[in-house]
């Protein structure tokens, strides 16, 4: 499988990337909303959430790939919410819930892109050779 050459993906798939981009973009903005607001309780479930979203990901495509997209979408969402604008506002204080939110976040994309289900040879599940 290694040996093979590169290949475009087809077109659901690269459909499914770009839905799970936008859904990690979705879920980063709710989920710095939630922490914000109910900050224990919301920001365990914003990093639950974004765990299920990456990890399923992964399942749905059955390719690391599908924890990478909604991850970045996440990632990106988030870093422009913690920029401030030539107004002054902000939507992340300098407080605690925040920084465990970023960190938690990052700390969640990586675990699951990383542990996430990789791509398995097709056939039965005994030893080859057999």
């Amino acid at each position: 499988m290694l040996a093979q050459p590169l290949t475009l993906p087809s077109l659901p798939r690269i459909a499914a990337y770009l839905g799970l981009l936008l859904l990690g973009a979705v879920l980063g903005v709710a989920g710095g909303l939630a922490q914000a607001a109910w900050f224990p309780l919301g920001l365990l479930l914003a990093l639950i959430a974004a765990a299920g979203l990456f990890l399923g990901g992964a399942r749905a495509t059955g390719g690391r790939a599908g924890a990478v997209a909604p991850a970045a979408g996440w990632m990106i969402s988030v870093v422009l919410l913690t920029s401030t604008r030539p107004e002054g506002d902000f939507l992340f204080a300098a407080g605690v819930g925040s920084y465990l939110f970023l960190l938690g976040g990052m700390a969640v994309a990586v675990m699951c892109a990383t542990l996430g289900w990789g791509r398995q040879p097709a056939g039965s599940d005994a030893r080859l050779g057999k």
